[in-house]
């Protein structure tokens, strides 16, 4: 059976696979070009199936935020190589994924990876690779607004949110403080992020640390405070030292645009997402 080229150009515009498949979907529905886009999403839902014991390792991490900064979403939506990660077929998925988080309203991934379905049928059939929606997270602030960062290769994000009015130096802060987030990887807001039992198991392994290296009983449960110490310093976002400012720490610098602008600043909450990471079930 013959088809038409005009028709093959058309379906390899609308699913973005081969020629060959092209064709071959035109003739296997009988020039149906609804049929024809099933068959090849049918096609790179098998193909991923045959490569679902590969290891879906590169992709993007993409975060957004609404314009009015009150609702945000990340995501990791990964695929096997570094090559697809950067093609315009597979950004563009990411862009859509999130705008249908917005639209959905939802933390539910197995709802939304059922809405854009047929979207990443579409790029599997096209790249044959296989593609995993690995994990999300849709944010709605009450009291304040969100800041996000995507740095240079889409390989880490982070979204934080600040209470207070999203000004111009509301709005540069919290951009400032969202590229503090991927840099330096706080582990929590404050000290109040950790708990006794926690800061009391690190507190040990110090004071060991220290009587193994020789050190006295009292000199070693000495170190093991100021270790304590450091450690807040290191994971705690509010104590850390800021990226743009040396000498500065994010607490000084978050109560130095308060003061400029009359409004209390104060963070709420961040996320960070990094490629490839593992995550807790």
């Amino acid at each position: 059976m013959e088809v038409s080229l005009e028709l093959v150009k058309k379906l390899r515009e609308k699913t973005g696979a081969g020629i060959a498949d092209c064709k071959k979907a035109l003739i296997e529905s009988g020039s149906d070009f609804e049929k024809a886009i099933e068959f090849l999403r049918k096609k790179g839902a098998a193909t991923s199936q045959k490569r679902s014991d590969r290891i879906a390792k590169e992709g993007i991490i993409l975060s957004k935020t609404s314009h009015d900064r009150k609702e945000s979403v990340i995501i990791e939506l990964n695929c096997e190589t570094d090559f697809v990660a950067r093609s315009e077929a597979f950004v563009k998925l990411s862009e859509v994924i999130v705008n249908e988080i917005f639209n959905l309203k939802t933390n539910d991934i197995n709802q939304v990876s059922q809405k854009v379905k047929n979207n990443i049928d579409d790029i599997t059939a096209s790249v044959g690779e296989k593609i995993e929606f690995k994990r999300m997270s849709y944010n709605i602030s009450e009291d304040g607004f969100y800041c996000e960062y995507n740095h240079l290769g889409n390989k880490v994000a982070s979204l934080i949110e600040l209470t207070g009015e999203a000004t111009d130096e509301g709005i540069k802060l919290g951009t400032d403080l969202a590229m503090q987030v991927v840099a330096m990887k706080p582990l929590s807001i404050d000290r109040n992020g950790f708990t006794d039992e926690m800061i009391g198991k690190e507190k040990e392994i110090y004071r060991v640390q220290a009587i193994n290296e020789g050190k006295p009983e009292n000199i070693a449960e000495r170190i093991a405070s100021n270790r304590i110490e450091k450690f807040y310093e290191e994971n705690c976002l509010l104590e850390q030292e800021f990226v743009k400012e040396s000498g500065k720490s994010v607490k000084e610098v978050i109560k130095q645009v308060s003061d400029i602008t009359g409004i209390n600043y104060s963070v709420k909450s961040f996320i960070r997402y990094q490629l490839g990471e593992t995550i807790s079930q």
